[in-house]
């Protein structure tokens, strides 16, 4: 019986134009950070390798530990100071990126539909961004955090995609099974195949995908086909 449907978000729920995206948000980053001392280079360099290291986080930490302590080691412990100035960050100019996310104009009609037909609704975006970069995201989509029963995000996660613990910790944290979900994104490794290893059924969405074969062995839909697809599976079940 199907209990729940996960979206991701990147590139999912929310199209976009990922390399001018990256560009834009490290030059707002580095220009909300260089007033305090934070050269340019080193910060992005820094940024992306605590990114790799939740990507492989062993779930022993938070991703947010597993990323300050390598901003500590780099930058000293009273680096920890700075958290607030960046929670800030992502409430404020962090929304200036939207200029290069896609507008989604089925989004609210996609989260409303699911909830109407009693199913527990997931944000299962990549967690590497705080629960502030969050908010502001789903806002570009005209949807608030309180829509979702449960999202994750940098501070309450463990792991990250595509770690199969990733996926086993939003289903621990909700009580659900593998077959008790449908999952939407439009990744093939990171989201249908990781996921897959558990048993969730995944569709592949939108016009943004990240694929590692030509012809990937998941069901591509657009935008405009999820809420007739959540139906299907709903009816098939």
């Amino acid at each position: 019986m199907i209990k729940a449907v996960w979206f991701d978000l990147d590139g999912t729920l929310l199209p976009m134009e990922e390399d001018l995206f990256v560009k834009e948000y490290f030059s707002l980053l580095s220009e909300k950070l260089e007033a305090f001392g934070f050269e340019k280079k080193k910060l992005i360099a820094t940024v992306l390798e605590g990114t790799n290291k939740m990507k492989n986080n062993n779930g022993k930490q938070t991703n947010e530990e597993v990323f300050w302590q390598h901003f500590s080691e780099v930058y000293g412990k009273e680096v920890i100071s700075f958290k607030p100035l960046l929670n800030d960050f992502y409430l404020n100019e962090f929304a200036e990126t939207k200029k290069y996310w896609k507008e989604n104009i089925y989004a609210p009609e996609i989260i409303k539909h699911a909830k109407e037909k009693g199913l527990k609704v997931i944000m299962a975006s990549n967690p590497i961004f705080p629960y502030n970069a969050m908010i502001t995201r789903l806002k570009f989509l005209g949807l608030d955090i309180n829509d979702f029963d449960y999202t994750t995000y940098y501070e309450n996660s463990h792991f990250a995609k595509p770690s199969t613990g990733y996926y086993q910790e939003i289903l621990d944290n909700n009580n659900l099974k593998p077959e008790e979900v449908i999952f939407f994104g439009n990744s093939e490794k990171d989201d249908c195949e990781a996921s897959l290893k558990l048993g969730i059924k995944s569709y592949l969405v939108g016009d943004f995908l990240k694929l590692q074969t030509e012809k990937p062995n998941f069901e591509h839909i657009s935008l405009s086909e999820i809420t007739k697809t959540i139906d299907k599976e709903l009816k098939n079940d």
